[in-house]
Parts: C-alpha cells; structure tokens; sequence
C-alpha cells in the first residue's frame, strides 16, 4: 500500500513547483487526497465514514498540498540563489517588459510564494540569500501550526 500511494503522489505532483495554487485548487487537491485514501482503503461514500477515520485507518495525515508548498518554496529559493541574470529569476521577481491586461489582476506565482511566506519584496530576497534562515520560513511555511483554542 505504502509503494501505491507515493507512486499516485509522484504522478499528481508532477512539476507542481510551477502551479500557481488558488484557494479552488488547494481545496481539489485535499479533496482529490482524501478520495484516493478512500480508494486504497476501499471505504464508499455511502459507508458514511468521517475523514479523521480514514486518515486513522490509513494511519497518516494529509500531505500533499503540504509538499506542493515546500516544493514551491524550495524552488523558488534554488532558482534565486542562481548567480548572474536568467529567465527563470526574471520572470519570477516580475521585472520582464510589457503591459498587463484589462481587469483584475490574475494570481500570479510570486503571489504564492508572499502570501505562503509572509514576506514581500525586498524582505523576500534577503531571507533567500541565508539558505539556513530560508530553510526554516520554508519549514514553517510548509507546516503551518493549527491550534484549536
């Protein structure tokens, strides 16, 4: 069981570092995680099971947003720490040519990486530049605390 589910994680987060995650995507993604427990433990909707049972009976928590996010970070973080100008750093910290569209502004990546972070700007790329300090955001990032009272 432990060989099919990270192989089912490997093919539904393929490239994920290039996603840019809405709120819409976040939710398929736990939705698709808990369908696929259910799946493996062959439990239907229709045996009326909660999901902190399925998730005790598998004998895990959910983690794969979770590693969606640190991969997001991780690699935000690789390509930043790259020396000279590239493409990937441009088009990452938004300094390309060029006008946008009418409307509302989509999300953009980058608008990932601040929100998951905390941090904008010029915050943002000093903490990338100490790889033991960006570690630690990326740690606490990834697994945000949920305290109940």
């Amino acid at each position: 069981m432990r060989l099919l589910k990270s192989l089912v994680w490997l093919v539904v987060s393929y490239e994920c570092e290039s996603w840019t995650l809405k709120s819409t995507d976040e939710d398929r993604i736990k939705s698709f995680e808990m369908k696929a427990f259910r799946q493996i433990l062959r439990v239907t909707w229709t045996d009326k099971r909660t999901n902190d049972w399925v998730l005790s009976k598998a004998g895990t928590e959910p983690f794969l947003l979770q590693s969606v996010k640190k991969r997001k970070l991780s690699y935000y973080g690789h390509v930043l720490w790259k020396e000279g100008n590239c493409m990937e750093k441009e088009i990452m910290q938004g300094t390309t040519s060029g006008q946008r569209r009418r409307g509302r502004p989509r999300t953009r990546w980058q608008d990932n990486i601040t929100k998951r972070t905390g941090l904008t700007g010029d915050r943002l790329l000093r903490s990338v530049k100490d790889r033991r300090q960006w570690r630690k955001i990326i740690h606490k990032a990834a697994n945000p605390r949920i305290e109940d009272g």
